[in-house]
């Protein structure tokens, strides 16, 4: 069912020249309906169509059922208006249930895929696919985790990544063979999904396993993501590679997170330059241990080398701190863009409303482009933006005009 929400004309919020130069509009206040029938908490990142006039995201509370839904935003002459474009029902009917992460546009632009953190038939989460025909959409479940038996994951965190051919893949933060997660395929054939488990991390510090965040698809074709656990000596977290030879699936660890100042645990994913160099972030560690941002350089033999390219200051020096589940974007130019969780110049009574951040291309030099917290803002970025003609789009879990969370442009 299609649920009109009201249409809400962005109010631009723009510093003085003395703070910072960029601008930051709510596009939208979550929980604006009775109910919240509009969606409230959303926690996950946006994706936009071809046009940049339409971008999809999930909440992980409200909708018709209380059990989170599927949004869209319409750009119409600089104005935007929301819609809900499916409401989840939940496990008593067999759907899903709490969609933490974002969401994937297929090629077509009218199919939109995504994960529900639980809701299935056993409560374990599931993978949904959203069709538009006609202006109506209709949604279809592909997947259903049960790992009842020990053969499948549970409880997926992260969105969906597409590979050239079509397979959509993705990560269950628990369960699978060895109790400490899985990557699995749903292998694309005339318009029909096969879903199959093709790694299963094992609880062990001495590999990888727990990973929060979904997979990249990296230059050689391999696939690419992180876990909060694993790294041989510390437990650290691991960034692992996932390569398939002869139609098996090969697993190793390229990289170990050795804490402290080389930072440590991250729940965020991980993005590709067009040389093949992969850039995310750690929600703890770096010099003054509020988080960092990181680089990897492949070499010869398969080896990476790490580096720390920026490490957040914190509360006191009016920066970023603990940049949580949010990754980082890159632009046509090369400039990097994320969010923290916490901190910021608006973070008087340690109340650490968060911050979006650029590095900037060649010198690495940070800027924060926005810190959270004022009247009637936003607050809590849980992901990073994404970047859509030029200027930046994301969301906060918490604040805004309802308290609900909000959709944020920022133009740099």
């Amino acid at each position: 069912m299609r649920v009109k929400a009201l249409v809400l004309v962005a109010v631009t919020l723009t510093l003085a020249a003395s703070a910072w130069a960029s601008s930051e509009s709510i596009l939208y206040n979550f929980c604006s309906q009775t109910s919240c029938v509009d969606g409230n908490t959303p926690y996950g990142y946006l994706v936009a169509d071809s046009s940049g006039n339409h971008l999809y995201g999930t909440t992980y509370q409200g909708g018709a059922g209380a059990f989170g839904e599927v949004y869209e935003l319409t750009n119409s002459g600089g104005v935007w208006s929301q819609s809900v474009i499916y409401s989840f029902t939940g496990p008593s009917n067999g759907d899903g249930a709490y969609p933490f992460g974002g969401l994937a546009l297929d090629a077509s632009g009218k199919n939109l895929y995504g994960t529900t953190y639980q809701g299935g038939s056993s409560s374990q989460g599931s993978v949904f696919q959203l069709t538009n025909s006609g202006g109506t959409w209709k949604e279809t479940v592909l997947h259903t985790f049960d790992d009842i038996s020990g053969s499948d994951g549970y409880y997926p965190y992260g969105g969906l990544t597409f590979d050239a051919a079509g397979n959509l893949y993705g990560t269950t933060q628990s369960g699978g063979k060895f109790g400490g997660g899985t990557v699995f395929q749903l292998k694309a054939k005339n318009g029909k999904f096969t879903y199959k488990v093709i790694h299963s991390f094992a609880v062990s510090s001495s590999t990888a396993y727990s990973p929060y965040a979904g997979v990249v698809v990296g230059k050689n074709g391999y696939l690419y993501g992180t876990t909060y656990y694993g790294g041989t000596v510390w437990n650290a977290g691991s960034v692992y590679q996932l390569r398939q030879v002869s139609n098996v699936w090969i697993s190793s660890v390229i990289y170990n997170f050795l804490g402290d100042s080389l930072g440590q645990y991250t729940e965020a994913g991980l993005t590709v330059d067009s040389a093949g160099n992969m850039y995310g972030t750690t929600y703890q560690g770096g010099d003054f241990n509020f988080g960092g941002v990181y680089k990897l350089t492949a070499g010869s033999n398969n080896k990476w080398t790490q580096k720390v390219i920026y490490s957040f200051k914190g509360y006191a020096k009016k920066d970023g701190a603990y940049p949580y589940f949010a990754g980082v974007t890159m632009d046509a130019s090369g400039n990097l863009y994320g969010t923290t969780y916490q901190g910021g110049s608006s973070s008087a009574n340690n109340l650490n409303f968060g911050t979006v951040y650029k590095l900037k291309a060649g010198t690495l030099k940070e800027s924060v482009l926005w810190s959270f917290g004022t009247s009637g803002d936003g607050y809590s970025p849980y992901h990073q933006p994404i970047v859509v003609n030029g200027k930046l789009y994301g969301t906060t879990n918490s604040g805004g005009t309802h308290g609900g969370g909000t959709v944020y442009q920022v133009i740099p």
